[in-house]
């Protein structure tokens, strides 16, 4: 008998406490405004490279100092030759050529642009625009790469790391016995181990 009671008081006890309503789930059913963001993909608009080139061009002749500009975009690859005066100092050059960079970064379309402000580069930029828009494509990428390593000698994405661990030794092997026992002994002279203090 006991039992049965114990179990009565504790499912009135448990019931009890689902029955009462409380004041936070009364106002999580009350109706209010809820923001959305449209999620529908919209399309990209891409522009010629012809158009993007103009641009690149309007945004660089817009900098301080900058007389003309030329650029030439192909796919990704942009390069942005400016002309200043020649009676400036490489050091102004330089400010300037590196506000015109900053100018392009901020810019979708000019973000990886590189930009020259050599005579010569700007010169061969502008032909090589005369020739693109007069539908002469040919050796126009060669002459873009020819630019850009001419500017940029060495990409840090095309460094070749040297995976040979021992590079100094390669060349012990072609010593003769007591050659390669005397060049150890050199080195072994010379290194910081054995060095004075």
């Amino acid at each position: 008998m006991r039992i049965i009671i114990s179990l009565l008081v504790s499912l009135v006890v448990l019931t009890s406490c689902g029955v009462t309503k409380d004041k936070n789930t009364a106002e999580s059913n009350t109706n209010r405004m809820v923001k959305v963001k449209n999620t529908a993909q919209t399309q990209k608009k891409y522009k010629s490279n012809q158009k993007v080139a103009d641009h690149l061009k309007d945004l660089a002749k817009s900098v301080p100092n900058v007389k003309n500009a030329a650029a030439v975009v192909i796919g990704p690859y942009a390069v942005v030759g400016i002309d200043v005066n020649a009676k400036l100092e490489r050091s102004r050059v330089e400010t300037i050529k590196y506000t015109v960079a900053e100018s392009l970064k901020h810019d979708p379309n000019g973000a990886s642009a590189i930009v020259v402000a050599d005579p010569d580069l700007y010169q061969r930029l502008q032909d090589m625009r005369t020739q693109l828009r007069k539908g002469n494509s040919n050796g126009i990428m060669e002459e873009l790469a020819a630019i850009v390593g001419r500017v940029m000698p060495q990409i840090p994405n095309d460094l070749i790391e040297n995976k040979n661990v021992e590079p100094t030794k390669e060349n012990d092997k072609e010593l003769q016995g007591n050659e390669q026992e005397e060049l150890k002994k050199k080195q072994e002279e010379q290194s910081n181990q054995h060095m004075k203090r």
